[in-house]
């Protein structure tokens, strides 16, 4: 199964890709990058299901615990938001599930996915994200846009880019912080700390418990000192469970309806991918 962190690659396309417009003038580079990166993705896993994941706004629990949780990013630029409808109509021309919820954040749908499904079909999540890493298991792996190499990211891959296993992500995250999602962490704390005293204690529960073990008086004084906040941010940091049910059924693709294709192809000027409709592969939905 491939899962894409919809928002993510849509971004990454957006700007890997400066200018591109339709005959129309509207802007196609963000529609036209996720198209193709979609494709690459199929090509190289071949995967029996895929479904593309987006953000339906933030959870109101993590809100409440931390009123600035993503508070820092900045508003989504009109020329990419414009597109975003486009790349659905794209998916469901396509016969790919695309999935959004209001109050929904993408990653705790892609990590319900992910947990429910890996015992019955071996699941791949396409995306940077750093939280995905407590997700990596012998069923799970993470293709990383970022990791030219393209490989699946496996639990090795996880302790060798933060230096514990993936078990421990959620609380390494918790002491480091987050600034992508503006969470902040142990001051003085970094990566290479965090990952000292998770593979010293195992966990921030025995950390706390043992707090007297940490021999730097700095340290220990400023790990007491922001033990509330380290607990606020296990909750932030974890993945959680309460989405919407989903069949696997729902994540096989259909076949493509070729004639909506071929009209957004034409719509948006993509010469290329009009051309290939006419191949068999992709009048059977394949994505190349």
């Amino acid at each position: 199964m491939l899962i894409v962190d919809g928002h993510a690659y849509a971004y990454r396309s957006f700007h890997a890709i400066r200018q591109l417009s339709s005959p129309s003038g509207a802007p196609t580079n963000a529609i036209f990058g996720f198209i193709k990166a979609l494709g690459r993705m199929q090509t190289l896993l071949a995967p029996s299901h895929v479904v593309v994941v987006w953000d339906g706004g933030l959870h109101a629990q993590r809100m409440e615990q931390l009123p600035d949780y993503k508070a820092q990013r900045p508003p989504m630029p009109d020329s990419l938001e414009k597109q975003l409808d486009g790349i659905t109509h794209f998916l469901h021309a396509a016969g790919l599930a695309s999935l959004c919820a209001e109050g929904i954040e993408a990653d705790d749908w892609i990590a319900v996915i992910a947990r429910r499904f890996s015992k019955q079909v071996p699941v791949v999540i396409a995306s940077a994200d750093k939280d995905f890493m407590q997700l990596v298991s012998p069923t799970v792996g993470l293709l990383n846009p970022n990791d030219k190499s393209e490989k699946l990211w496996t639990a090795e891959d996880v302790r060798a880019k933060a230096g514990v296993v993936p078990e421990q992500i959620v609380d390494w995250l918790s002491l480091i912080g987050d600034s992508v999602d503006n969470i902040p962490g142990v001051p003085g704390v970094g990566p290479k700390t965090a990952s000292d005293l998770l593979n010293q204690f195992g966990s921030i529960d025995s950390l706390y418990s043992r707090l007297a073990e940490v021999k730097s008086d700095r340290l220990r004084i400023g790990l007491q000192t922001a033990e509330s906040a380290v607990r606020r941010n296990q909750l932030l940091i974890r993945l959680r469970d309460d989405v919407p049910e989903v069949a696997l059924d729902e994540l096989i693709p259909r076949a493509a309806d070729t004639e909506r294709l071929r009209g957004l192809f034409t719509e948006w000027g993509f010469k290329g991918m009009l051309a290939a409709l006419s191949t068999p592969a992709l009048a059977q939905g394949d994505l190349l």
